[in-house]
């Protein structure tokens, strides 16, 4: 067992990844969710856990998300408390990697193919439960595109974050847990209702991409021209 890194100095290790987004200065929830990833992850790394492990862990969550759709209604109560399982692990892998300083460019290119991966999975649930296949589609689109500018954006010379928008990887989780939770409380009344809930959620998903998008755009222009 290795020594503990402090708080402060993960956190400002953590910002430098991160486009400098410092979490000591964002709002009390980001700042909670990445304080907890710290918590956890540390005490991961001071056990000798390497962060791939926990990669894999958290995709494997992801795979068994549409499993649990196929007994929707009732299913989507799993199914939730497997996204938001997986949600941790996505960000504790960072934190163990970062607070053992095993932060690696191959293991960054791991970790975001493992979140696409895994976003796929909730969305093959949104339409193995009911949800239309068309906006399963749209929102995934929207979802990469998003991804796919700021990598590109990256790669061009951007080095800052730009903006955190309202269509970001936490937005996504969020959407989709409470999703689940609302439409398996309401196929319980009655199951017609489980996949018209799942369109309503879907339709914000879809939404809160497309206004990430033009947030986003308007930052890289800013900070590329």
């Amino acid at each position: 067992m290795g020594t503990r890194l402090g708080w402060n100095e993960y956190a400002s290790r953590w910002a430098t990844l991160h486009g400098g987004f410092d979490p000591r200065q964002a709002g009390a929830v980001v700042r909670g969710w990445v304080r907890l990833s710290y918590e956890i992850g540390s005490r991961l790394g001071r056990l000798g856990i390497a962060p791939t492990p926990v990669t894999v862990a958290g995709l494997l969550l992801c795979a068994l998300v549409p499993v649990a759709a196929t007994r929707a209604p009732s299913g989507l109560f799993a199914a939730a408390i497997l996204v938001l399982a997986a949600a941790v692990a996505d960000s504790v892998d960072g934190a163990v990697a970062v607070a053992t300083d095993r932060t690696t460019r191959l293991g960054y290119v791991y970790d975001s193919v493992a979140d696409r991966l895994g976003e796929i999975c909730w969305l093959v649930a949104f339409w193995v439960a009911g949800a239309p296949a068309s906006l399963v589609f749209t929102a995934g689109a929207l979802s990469w595109l998003h991804e796919y500018i700021r990598a590109r954006a990256t790669a061009a010379g951007m080095t800052e974050i730009g903006t955190v928008t309202v269509g970001e990887r936490p937005s996504r989780v969020s959407v989709t847990v409470v999703a689940f939770l609302v439409a398996a409380a309401a196929g319980a009344l009655d199951k017609d209702l489980t996949p018209g809930t799942l369109t309503v959620f879907l339709a914000i998903w879809v939404l809160l991409a497309a206004v990430g998008l033009t947030q986003l755009f308007r930052a890289v222009r800013r900070l590329l021209r």
